[in-house]
């Protein structure tokens, strides 16, 4: 049976491995193709479709797994950033695997009694019991709450498996974190190729995330050939794509697909959209604020990471002071009014997004008014405490929404879309293991 008829037939018990490259952009995947960093997946992409993919609004790597494990938007799995708020208040807090309210794809394998091997997907810790294995990913501080089952954590701690980049030694210098950076590359991949030779599964879903630490700290490196970084940058990519290929030549015509959560591009500027809710007269904070609890009475919206929008709407919030009935009024106005702002000159906002365009299912009392999108090179932050608009701080590459990457062992004629979303991956796996897709999940098979 070929690798297409294997896809067709969607054979009940076909295994399928899905690998992760987090951040990493098809287009920078595409050019490493092409000048020999990537000759493995060069290699599979030839008999292949590799394709530019949607990913989530806001483009943030909790949001973005969450739709990708969920198949759904964050209206209904409930993830709308790296910070949230509690409900009914300003508090923020850092969601977890606890806070998703929707299916994931390897609860509904495991219900269908099918094995699961689950590795460093973000947003996954705790770890939750499940038919199979899971270490978590970004940001698990624990790796005992990290993995299930329990007994492995001797077995990783064996193989000094790193749960993520320590991003704080750039504080030391950029050459100890590009060191610890390929060091937690090794372990990772070492620790993935292990338990994909050991543990029984039927299927495989693990993720590099040093790509997306590479990126933000190094991302002026490979624009400039004579950069200090530059080769260990496309070093990086190599040994991710040496893995990849690893993994393809111990399938035997299982469905492989490799994707991102995201793409990336380089910061220009950094655009703090509570400076300009403070100039405008929308937000108020106290003095010396730190973070969006200390909000000031008569604020009438303000903004968290990256670009999402709360209209302070009595009811809503603790100190809400417009009327349900006037949301909507003030709302077109923040909208026209970023629409208007620049950098000398050029454009900072792309389109901005009421929730009603973006968003559906019953999380939606936990969803900001508006999200912001801004063009490439303009990251938005919600930084309260910063004096101007916009500055340059220590990251040199920012997430963008229309370059995530899919890869699928499967020719073009195969596929019925040509410009996925990142919603569609769950549906696609389960089609090609012959399982139905739920109707918790938005997005939709690409398998014709």
């Amino acid at each position: 049976m070929g690798l297409l008829d294997k896809f067709k037939s969607k054979v009940p018990n076909s295994r399928v491995v899905v690998l992760g490259l987090d951040g990493a952009p098809c287009t920078l995947v595409r050019r490493f193709i092409s000048d020999g960093t990537m000759p493995q997946l060069a290699e599979l992409v030839g008999r292949g479709t590799l394709l530019q993919m949607n990913t989530s609004i806001p483009d943030i790597s909790s949001v973005a797994w969450t739709s990708f494990m969920t198949g759904a938007n964050p209206g209904r799995h409930g993830i709308y950033g790296f910070v949230d708020l509690q409900p009914n208040s300003y508090k923020i807090h850092f969601p977890n695997s606890s806070h998703i309210r929707s299916e994931t794809l390897w609860e509904v394998v495991g219900r269908t009694g099918r094995r699961s091997v689950v590795i460093n997907v973000p947003s996954t810790y705790p770890a939750k019991p499940l038919n199979g294995v899971l270490v978590s990913g970004f940001v698990a501080i624990d790796l005992n709450k990290a993995t299930y089952p329990p007994h492995l954590v001797p077995k990783l701690k064996e193989l000094d498996y790193r749960i993520d980049v320590d991003a704080r030694k750039v504080q030391e210098s950029h050459d100890v974190l590009m060191e610890d950076i390929l060091k937690t590359l090794d372990r990772r991949i070492e620790t993935l190729l292990y338990l994909f030779d050991t543990e029984k599964w039927d299927l495989f879903i693990g993720v590099i995330t040093c790509t997306d630490r590479l990126q933000h700290f190094f991302w002026d490196a490979i624009e400039d050939p004579n950069h200090k970084y530059h080769s260990s940058f496309r070093e990086v990519y190599r040994r991710a794509d040496n893995f990849i290929g690893q993994v393809a030549e111990r399938l035997r015509a299982e469905p492989l697909l490799v994707m991102s959560d995201h793409g990336f591009t380089g910061i220009k500027k950094q655009v703090y959209l509570n400076r300009w809710l403070m100039d405008q007269s929308y937000l108020k904070m106290n003095a010396n604020a730190r973070s969006i609890e200390d909000i000031a009475e008569g604020s009438r919206a303000f903004a968290l990471d990256p670009g999402r929008i709360y209209i302070n709407v009595k009811g809503r919030f603790p100190k809400g002071v417009v009327e349900a009935a006037d949301r909507s009024k003030i709302a077109d106005e923040i909208k026209q009014g970023l629409s208007e702002i620049s950098d000398d000159g050029a454009q900072i906002v792309n389109r901005i997004y009421e929730l009603d365009e973006i968003y559906s299912g019953s999380q939606l009392n936990f969803a900001p008014d508006l999200c912001v999108q801004s063009e490439y090179g303009y990251d938005l932050k919600g930084a309260v405490n910063k004096a101007s608009l916009m500055d340059n701080e220590i990251f040199t590459g920012m997430h963008t929404q229309d370059d995530a990457m899919l890869f699928i062992n499967s020719p073009a004629s195969a596929l019925r879309i040509n410009k996925p979303h990142i919603t569609d991956v769950a549906p696609t796996v389960l089609d090609s293991m012959g399982i139905p897709k739920p109707e918790t999940m938005d997005g939709f098979s690409l398998l014709g």
